[in-house]
C-alpha cells in the first residue's frame, strides 16, 4: 500500500477517528525518532553576537537620508 492510498483512506475517516489515529500514531513515531543529543540551541541574540553592536537609530536615519537624497521625486 502506498502513502497516497493511506492518505486517501485517512481522509475518509470521521473527525473523531482522525484524532484517534493521530493519538495512536504519535507515540509510535516519537519512539522511532532518534534521541535529541544535540546541544541546546543558541538564542538569536547569541547567533548575532559576533556581528558587533547594532547601528543606532540616528545612524539608520542618516543612511536612509543618504540613500534617498538623489531619488528622482518627479517619477513618483
Amino acid at each position: 500500500m502506498t502513502l497516497e492510498q493511506v492518505l486517501q483512506l485517512a481522509k475518509q475517516l470521521s473527525l473523531s477517528d482522525k484524532v484517534r489515529l493521530i493519538e495512536q500514531l504519535a507515540p509510535e513515531i516519537q519512539r522511532e525518532l532518534p534521541p535529541n543529543d544535540s546541544q541546546p540551541r543558541r538564542s538569536l541574540w547569541g547567533l548575532c553576537s559576533d556581528l558587533g553592536t547594532a547601528p543606532s537609530s540616528e545612524e539608520i536615519d542618516e543612511a536612509r537620508r543618504d540613500v534617498w537624497a538623489n531619488f528622482p521625486r518627479e517619477d513618483i
